[in-house]
């Protein structure tokens, strides 16, 4: 009787399980529903055993009641019977026989009396077993209502641990296409480019003012070989080159007070800018 109430306490704690509370405990809710799902089937399997060992306790004690009262029922009819050829037996006048006859009657009730006992003593266990077995039945019927809710739970919490780690993958997805905004690489590599333009511009103008300054450069030296040429020609003719446009072959005559009067007349100007030029 003890271990079919362990039985019974044993069904009845686990169908009053919390599962809530079992879960804020677990690190890993699908792992911890998973083990859960597993001990809970586990053990109903056990008390489905424990159960059906009652149920069989049960009835062997139920068979063996019904046959104390078919036993008593059996020894009861035969002690009438022989208590009725005591009664026959007497009537023809054979006390003896008629003796016989109701000792054995007298036998007989006495095997009635003792299996009624044991029938009688075998009712309020055979009650409690039956008592017992219903409430297994119903922890049984309890403990696999709680299953399938446990089952629905997990299947709900995985997907709903799915859809947020799902969630937290797009999220950081987006966070890391703001930090590396495309945009603003384009940006930057636009004014690389800007850059790079503004350099080849500055140096295409810096080689035309170059090549300006070389034309200069160049013509300055025409005029100073010019220069020379006509100096030297002086100095051996006493004459200066032909201009361009100009007969040969009458050269100007120029002489040298008149150059004289050109150097004086150069002085004086170039002292009149040079007295406005300190004004």
């Amino acid at each position: 009787m003890a271990e079919k109430q362990s039985i019974l306490g044993r069904v009845a704690q686990l169908t009053r399980a919390n599962i809530n509370a079992l879960l804020d405990r677990a690190e890993d809710p699908e792992k911890m529903l998973n083990q859960l799902v597993r001990d809970y089937t586990s053990s109903i399997a056990e008390a489905r055993d424990a159960v059906a060992q009652t149920i069989g306790n049960l009835r062997l004690a139920e068979k063996d009641h019904d046959a104390d009262v078919a036993e008593a029922r059996d020894w009861g009819n035969k002690a009438l019977a022989a208590s009725r050829k005591a009664d026959q037996m007497r009537a023809a006048g054979d006390a003896a026989g008629a003796d016989k006859w109701d000792s054995l009657a007298k036998i007989a009730l006495t095997k009635q009396i003792t299996a009624e006992n044991e029938a009688k003593a075998a009712e309020p266990m055979i009650a409690s077993q039956r008592q017992v077995v219903e409430q297994l039945k119903t922890g049984l019927q309890q403990m696999e209502v709680k299953l399938g809710e446990l089952q629905s739970k997990r299947d709900q919490l995985v997907a709903r641990q799915k859809t947020a780690e799902a969630q937290v993958k797009v999220q950081g997805a987006i966070r890391s296409i703001n930090v590396m905004d495309p945009t603003s690489e384009l940006a930057r590599y636009e004014d690389q480019v800007r850059r790079v333009e503004a350099q080849a511009e500055g140096q295409m103008e810096l080689a035309g003012s170059s090549l300006e300054s070389q034309f200069a450069e160049l013509e300055a030296s025409s005029a100073q070989l010019e220069a020379e040429a006509r100096l030297a020609a002086l100095k051996a003719g006493g004459a200066s080159p032909a201009l361009p446009g100009s007969d040969s072959q009458t050269p100007a005559q120029i002489t040298d007070g008149e150059v004289d009067a050109a150097f004086d007349q150069l002085k004086a100007q170039n002292q009149a800018q040079a007295d406005e030029s300190s004004y």
